[in-house]
């Protein structure tokens, strides 16, 4: 059994963002009022239906969407996202590899473990995907945009010891590889690998606080080399990225991408809990919905949605496509998460490429259950002592087994699916378009 998390303290409040783009838990008790069709790229509305059950709503009105399925390409063309995009991610790996470079042997190893084994790259694609649909004509594109150059002396920024030999490797100042496609910015490429980046830190943080034993069909960093090599090399990841987003010169960029560092932790923290108030016995309520969301969104979609949108600003787009770039990526990244709530439950860990069944044994309540628990009270006592006595575990997958947890959580995955394709309405046809609609299918009936 893996690791539990500490309990975090009660009431613990997290700041809201000033931003316009910040998510609060009445936006998200508001998206499960679905009397109306489509959401809005901007606005959320709630239901005017006083007497409806707005949570069976969210569920009835999702269950219907699903028989519709999705928008179809046009006769006789086959929509395939990696194809759209893969002259720029056949470079992905390559130049995360310059941008993780150090002189430390060690640090070096570790720092590009996961990189040896290629992830889905989900994030970066969806990047390059949004930023071929939200090109800009008018988008100077030069032949060399710096991406690289340092804004400070090199000297500065190496701070070596004069008596010592350097440690600190030139990371950005190899010749970046691009591809000779400028409907892809030279920044949009490298926003692609700062996103995961940021994602690959976040995975070698997540497995030293979940114990985990693999990681993308191999051995996790964390048992490969020790929780404080795993750490550091996340840190590091992390620092490597913050230096080429600022290298981007693009003060609006910066502030989304460091805003989803923040979000990333103040996730992890909300997920120390299965409810706000973190009660030993708690009773199910619509909060307990809302409350996961706002979890998922923080730990999961706020990475891809801030991504997106920095990718459509980066094309110096309008507010309209800047907007509807960030609704596409926030909805397709919770749906993406409930997806993977659902593996949790439904898919064997060889088939999966990491352990299944994991998060009840970390103590955790995602969407499956907590959709079963509102019909089986049994499992308040469960959640509240997180699984923690013998045969807790087992006794919650037999309750959701024989709830209709998954299904519900699947038809709310297509909900969110179904509004990041509605957000893309204001984005011009292309096949880049057609392409991010394609991934909310993909991601909906994905099995890894």
């Amino acid at each position: 059994m893996g690791a539990r998390p500490v309990r975090a303290a009660a009431g613990l409040l997290l700041q809201a963002s000033p931003t316009p783009t910040a998510l609060c838990s009445r936006c998200l008790q508001d998206e499960l009022r679905l009397g109306q069709a489509l959401l809005h790229a901007r606005r959320y509305h709630p239901s005017r239906r006083k007497n409806a059950s707005p949570f069976g709503a969210a569920v009835s009105a999702a269950q219907t969407l699903i028989s519709k399925g999705f928008p179809k390409p046009p006769p006789g063309i086959s929509v395939d996202p990696l194809r759209i995009v893969a002259h720029e991610l056949k470079f992905l790996t390559k130049n995360i590899r310059k941008l993780l470079g150090s002189g430390h042997p060690m640090l070096d190893k570790v720092a590009k473990y996961y990189t040896r084994c290629a992830g889905k790259h989900v994030r970066p694609m969806l990047v390059l995907l949004m930023s071929r649909a939200t090109r800009n004509p008018h988008t100077p594109t030069p032949a060399s945009i710096p991406v690289s150059d340092p804004i400070s002396s090199p000297m500065v920024l190496s701070d070596n010891n004069p008596d010592m030999g350097p440690l600190t490797a030139p990371f950005l100042d190899a010749q970046y590889e691009l591809s000779d496609d400028m409907e892809i910015l030279p920044a949009q490429r490298r926003l692609a690998e700062i996103t995961e980046l940021i994602h690959t830190a976040s995975l070698l943080h997540d497995d030293v606080i979940d114990s985990a034993i693999t990681r993308r069909s191999t051995t996790s960093a964390n048992l490969q080399f020790g929780n404080k090599m795993a750490v550091l090399a996340g840190d590091f990841l992390l620092g490597r990225a913050s230096v080429a987003l600022a290298r981007l010169r693009n003060p609006e960029v910066t502030e989304l991408l460091s805003t989803v560092v923040a979000n990333l932790v103040e996730g992890e923290f909300m997920q120390l809990k299965n409810t706000a108030q973190d009660e030993p016995n708690p009773m199910f309520t619509e909060d307990t919905i809302t409350y996961y969301l706002q979890k998922t969104y923080l730990k999961s979609a706020s990475l891809i949605s801030k991504s997106c949108r920095a990718a459509a600003v980066l094309s110096n787009s309008t507010p309209e496509i800047v907007d509807a770039a960030y609704a596409y990526g926030r909805n397709l990244g919770l749906a993406f998460q409930l997806v993977d709530d659902i593996l949790d439950y439904t898919i064997s860990a060889d088939e999966l490429g990491k352990p299944a069944g994991a998060d009840l044994e970390l103590g955790l309540a995602t969407a499956p259950l907590l959709f079963a628990w509102k019909q089986n009270a049994e499992l308040g006592a469960l959640v509240g002592r997180k699984f923690c006595q013998e045969g807790d575990v087992e006794r919650a997958q037999e309750i959701v087994a024989r709830s209709d947890g998954v299904e519900q959580t699947r038809a709310l995955a297509q909900e969110y699916a179904e509004k990041a394709i509605g957000a893309l309405r204001d984005i011009p046809e292309s096949e880049a378009k057609d392409g991010l609609i394609k991934m909310c299918e993909k991601a909906t009936k994905r099995r890894k």
